[in-house]
C-alpha cells in the first residue's frame, strides 16, 4: 500500500524529458510509461542484460528509424531485433534518397490514387518510391552472396551493408535501422519474412531462377540460442515490445523453445516491457499480458515486478522512453551478437544433445 507519492509541484516551463517523466507522469498510462522508463533505463540496460527489441506497426515510415532506433542501436541499448518485414522495407526509402511527408489524415484517397500517391494514415509518398525501392532490393538480391537459403539475420546484415554504403554515397546522416544494425553487429530477424516488400521481391527472383531464400528454422534456433546464451552465462534477458503481433511472439517464444522443446532448465525472460493499444480481453496476442506469459514460461514469475504494459501509441511513448534512457545512461559496449551466432548456436546444440542423452 506504499506507492509513488502523488504530491506534484507545478510544472516548470523548461522541464526536461527526465523531469517530466519522473515528476509529472503521475497515474494511469502515464505512470505505466514512467515505470517502463525506469525498468528500461535502470534495470534492463545493466551490462549483464541482453536486450531484445520487437518492432511492429508502421514505425519506420514515421521516421523513428533515424530518430530513435539508430541512436538506441549505436548506444548499445538494443542487442537483437525482431521486426516486421514491412518496417525493414520502408526503412530503406530514406537511405535511397526518397522523401516521405506528413499530411492531414483526412484527405481524398481517390484523388491520391489518381495522382499515384501512397498513404499510411498521415504519411504520404509517391508510388514511384515503392517501384524504385523494389528495384534496389531486386538488384541487390541478385548478387552471388545471396544465392542460397539463409536466416533472416544474415540476409538483413548483408542488406544493411548495401544500405549503409548508399547512405555514405549520398553523404546523408545515418537514416537506416538496417545500416546501424549492420555496423553494430545487431542481428535483425523477421518472423514472417514473406509478408513484406523484401519477401515479395525475393519471391519474384525465385521465379527468375535465382536461389535466394529464407531459412526460418535457423531463425528459431538462433533467437533461442541468443536468449539461452545470455541466461546460461549468468546474465539476464529483457524484451522491449513495440506493438505486438508476430514479432512479439517470436521473441517471447524463445523461452518455451528452450524449456518445452529443447528440454533445458529455464524460467523465462527477466524483463518485459510492452507498449500497445490492444486490449487483453479480446484474445489478441498483442494484448496478452506479462502475467499471461508466465503460464507459457515466457516470463519468469519471480520477475513480474519488473514487467509493465503501457497502453498507448508507440509513436508517443517510444521517443520519450528513448530520450529518458539516452539522457540517463552511458552507452553500453556493443555485444555484437551477430558475430557470435555460430558460437551461441553451438553452445545451445551441446546443451540440447546432453538433455536428449539423459
Amino acid at each position: 500500500m506504499h506507492g509513488f507519492p502523488l504530491d506534484p509541484k507545478a510544472i516548470p516551463p523548461d522541464v526536461s524529458v527526465t523531469q517530466l517523466v519522473d515528476g509529472f507522469f503521475l497515474a494511469y498510462n502515464a505512470a505505466r510509461l514512467r515505470e517502463a522508463c525506469w525498468i528500461y533505463a535502470r534495470r534492463m540496460l545493466e551490462s549483464d542484460v541482453t536486450v531484445g527489441l520487437t518492432v511492429s506497426g508502421a514505425l519506420t515510415p514515421a521516421g523513428l528509424g533515424p530518430a530513435v532506433f539508430v541512436p538506441l542501436i549505436r548506444a548499445g541499448f538494443v542487442d537483437w531485433i525482431v521486426s516486421t518485414g514491412a518496417n525493414l522495407y520502408h526503412d530503406v526509402h530514406r537511405p535511397l534518397g526518397f522523401h516521405l511527408s506528413q499530411v492531414s489524415p483526412y484527405v481524398d484517397d481517390l484523388a491520391l490514387r489518381r495522382e499515384k500517391i501512397i498513404r499510411i494514415y498521415d504519411i504520404v509518398f509517391e508510388q514511384d518510391v515503392l517501384f524504385r525501392t523494389d528495384e534496389f532490393f531486386r538488384e541487390v538480391l541478385k548478387a552471388p552472396e545471396f544465392q542460397r537459403r539463409m536466416g533472416t539475420a544474415e540476409l538483413h546484415y548483408r542488406l544493411g551493408r548495401y544500405v549503409r554504403e548508399r547512405e555514405k554515397l549520398l553523404r546523408m546522416p545515418e537514416q537506416s535501422l538496417l545500416g546501424a544494425a549492420y555496423e553494430c553487429g545487431v542481428p535483425v530477424y523477421t518472423s514472417s519474412p514473406g509478408d513484406s516488400g523484401v519477401g515479395m521481391n525475393l519471391s519474384a527472383l525465385r521465379l527468375e531462377g535465382y536461389q535466394c531464400g529464407f531459412d526460418p528454422e535457423l531463425d528459431v534456433n538462433e533467437t533461442a540460442a541468443i536468449v539461452y546464451g545470455a541466461k546460461s552465462s549468468g546474465g539476464k534477458s529483457g524484451v522491449l515490445i513495440l506493438g505486438g503481433g508476430s514479432p512479439k511472439n517470436f521473441a517471447l517464444q524463445t523461452e518455451p523453445q528452450i524449456q518445452e522443446v529443447y528440454g533445458l532448465a529455464e524460467k523465462g525472460h527477466d524483463y518485459f516491457i510492452q507498449i500497445t493499444d490492444a486490449r487483453p480481453d479480446t484474445g489478441g496476442l498483442s494484448g496478452a499480458t506479462s502475467q499471461e506469459a508466465v503460464t507459457w514460461g515466457k516470463v519468469d514469475p519471480q520477475q513480474l515486478p519488473d514487467t509493465v504494459i503501457c497502453y498507448t501509441d508507440t509513436t508517443i511513448a517510444l521517443p520519450i522512453l528513448a530520450s529518458y534512457a539516452l539522457s540517463g545512461r552511458k552507452a553500453r559496449p556493443l555485444k555484437r551478437l551477430y558475430d557470435r551466432r555460430a558460437e551461441l548456436l553451438e553452445r545451445l546444440k551441446t546443451a540440447y544433445d546432453a538433455s536428449r542423452a539423459r
